[in-house]
């Protein structure tokens, strides 16, 4: 069912500190910053050469990482996303077999502009997991 790596999310509450030591010390190729209102973040994208890392800062008041961000101040590995064909099948295989989606359980786009879904980290051995159509 599941596809590639398609990222690895960190929460961060300062994402241009967090950007420099990415950019300065890692010597990585950063994204413009996103702003996603729709999802309470604005997001940068680390570029490696087969995966990327989703750097996400609180964006108002609201943002449903705040208090993550609060719990981490310096910060913390928030989510990992995995890509998949069809993520409405992905779906209602995985709600077949007892796993929780989050919200509606319909898909929203992500920060690529493709539908996405989130899993109960519960389910998941603790971890929330990122579903993204391809």
């Amino acid at each position: 069912m599941i596809g590639r790596l398609n990222h690895v999310a960190i929460a961060v509450r300062d994402l241009d500190a967090a950007c420099a030591v990415y950019r300065d010390t890692l010597g990585a190729k950063i994204s413009e910053p996103l702003p996603q209102p729709e999802h309470g973040v604005t997001v940068v994208f680390v570029e490696l050469p087969n995966s990327k890392v989703e750097l996400m800062a609180p964006l108002g008041a609201d943002s449903p990482i705040a208090s993550f961000v609060e719990r981490n101040p310096a910060g913390g590995v928030h989510h990992v996303c995995y890509e998949v064909d069809d993520i409405l099948a992905a779906r209602d295989t995985l709600k077949a077999q007892g796993a929780r989606v989050l919200g509606t359980g319909e898909p929203r786009i992500g920060a690529h502009g493709k539908p996405v879904l989130f899993l109960h980290p519960k389910d998941f051995l603790g971890t929330l997991t990122e579903l993204e159509q391809v």
